[in-house]
């Protein structure tokens, strides 16, 4: 078993005991005149995850709202620097990143995190990590020609060439979420028009001030 690899049903030991803030949730919420929450944007590579998410968080911020950006690429030069890309190793990326969503949450902060996670049940996870109403998935929506067209990183190109294993819609699945709270299909729109599009979920669902 690699050190990223957790037995099945592997719990915290009765050791650990979670300690509990004098400031709570709430007031951290209150003070930032917000309603926390994760915005879990997923979608193949290229199909504008990161760019679309980036415009997000600059509208939040003209809003005066409290947000921070996870992105895998960045996540991965850092706290995730020592997983690979093999099915075993994505789960753990989003078990990590998962949690340390959480945490943002619990800070009060709108948090936004741009990666693949091409697995459902990885998805799903989580969303289970979150308490209700905390989690809302975002699918970017982009058919794969597009995203090849577009190759930003010509990530595409090296795994046509057989360069790069385990590549998403290549030769590894991605399976598209079937029930997501926001669904952005980016083929007919800018990033302006797709953020907007975000923005107004995050305001008709409540969890921006009636004000902004």
């Amino acid at each position: 078993m690699t050190v990223y690899e957790r037995k099945e049903n592997e719990s915290v030991s009765d050791d650990i005991v979670w300690h509990n803030s004098a400031v709570s949730n709430k007031d951290r919420a209150s003070l930032k005149n917000q309603t926390p929450v994760v915005l879990w944007f997923t979608g193949l590579s290229g199909s504008g995850k990161s760019t679309i998410a980036n415009a997000v968080e600059s509208l939040l911020f003209q809003l005066g709202k409290h947000s921070y950006l996870l992105d895998g690429d960045n996540v991965r030069h850092g706290l995730n620097k020592d997983l690979d890309f093999s099915n075993a190793a994505r789960v753990e990326n989003i078990r990590r990143i998962s949690e340390v969503a959480n945490l943002f949450v619990d800070s009060g902060t709108i948090v936004l995190t741009a990666f693949i996670s091409p697995f459902v049940a990885d998805r799903e996870q989580a969303r289970k990590v979150m308490k209700k109403g905390q989690f809302l998935e975002v699918f970017i929506d982009t058919p794969i020609e597009v995203c090849e067209q577009r190759d930003p990183k010509g990530l595409y190109k090296k795994a046509r060439a057989g360069e790069i294993s385990n590549f998403t819609g290549i030769d590894s699945q991605y399976e598209s979420p079937t029930n997501p709270e926001i669904h952005i299909h980016t083929s007919s729109k800018t990033v302006e028009q797709c953020a907007k599009q975000v923005v107004e979920k995050l305001k008709e669902f409540g969890y921006l001030d009636v004000s902004s």
